[in-house]
């Protein structure tokens, strides 16, 4: 099933592809609220991965970003088309397709397609590896790194939900070597790979974490909700290299 979702990914990757870079039909799912873009190519890839699913797997369930819920025999394939959507249509390379099979417990795997760098990440079980043109390597995070030593990545700190969350991220930021905006699911790719120590982001759906938990996990790192919850259904999510700078960071950010 891992490498069915592989090869279910780089499907959607060759549709979104020809996109990138081009003209886009752009629409704001929350018009009048916020901007949350969708365009034509979102939408194309989900449906090329809802129809492999169908075809190979019947009786599971599909929940997606674009088109919602259809429920299953108990196994979910969770799917984001194109995470980092507003990356994708500025033309920077921090997005991909995301795929995860959840048992309704959590994601027994994962994985995250980046068509135009052709880089793919995938993990099932304890175990994870990165493959890009046509090499694949087990992937690793960063052991053995205090607060100190670690790199900070984030999506945005205008992602967090209200003005306690930015003031407790605030603090961790203090505490760290580095820190590093943007990235969307690219900065815990690069968390599995052993390049950023701490991905922290808040109001994560379901879709955006789910395909990246078996990766991180399967590379030695942690991931679970600010409060140390479990992470499977979204919020605000911290992942870290190791269990000892998770319990770290832990500690400033899930205060109350």
């Amino acid at each position: 099933m891992l490498e069915f979702a592989v090869q279910t990914a780089r499907a959607a990757g060759a549709v979104v592809l020809p996109h990138f870079r081009g003209e886009l039909e752009i629409q704001n799912k929350l018009q009048g609220v916020e901007f949350d873009p969708v365009t034509q190519a979102d939408k194309a890839a989900e449906v090329v991965i809802r129809e492999r699913i169908s075809a190979r797997y019947p009786s599971h369930g599909v929940f997606g970003e674009e088109f919602g819920l259809v429920q299953g025999d108990g196994l979910t394939w969770v799917v984001d088309p194109i995470d980092g959507t507003k990356s994708f249509m500025a033309g920077m390379l921090h997005w991909g397709v995301l795929i995860a099979l959840f048992d309704g417990v959590e994601p027994i795997l994962g994985v995250m397609h980046q068509p135009f760098t052709g880089e793919i990440w995938a993990g099932a079980g304890d175990s994870a590896w990165y493959e890009h043109a046509g090499r694949r390597v087990a992937l690793r995070t960063r052991q053995g790194v205090g607060l100190g030593d670690a790199v900070l990545a984030t999506t945005s700190p205008r992602f967090l939900r209200d003005a306690s969350e930015r003031s407790r991220f605030a603090a961790l930021e203090r505490q760290v070597r580095l820190s590093r905006y943007g990235g969307d699911c690219y900065l815990y790719a690069s968390l599995a790979m052993g390049l950023v120590d701490l991905g922290v982001d808040g109001t994560l759906s379901a879709y955006d974490i789910q395909p990246l938990i078996p990766i991180i996990r399967g590379a030695g790192g942690v991931v679970t909700l600010w409060d140390g919850g479990d992470p499977s259904l979204g919020g605000s999510v911290l992942a870290a290299g190791c269990p000892a700078l998770h319990r770290q960071a832990l500690e400033i950010l899930g205060g109350p």
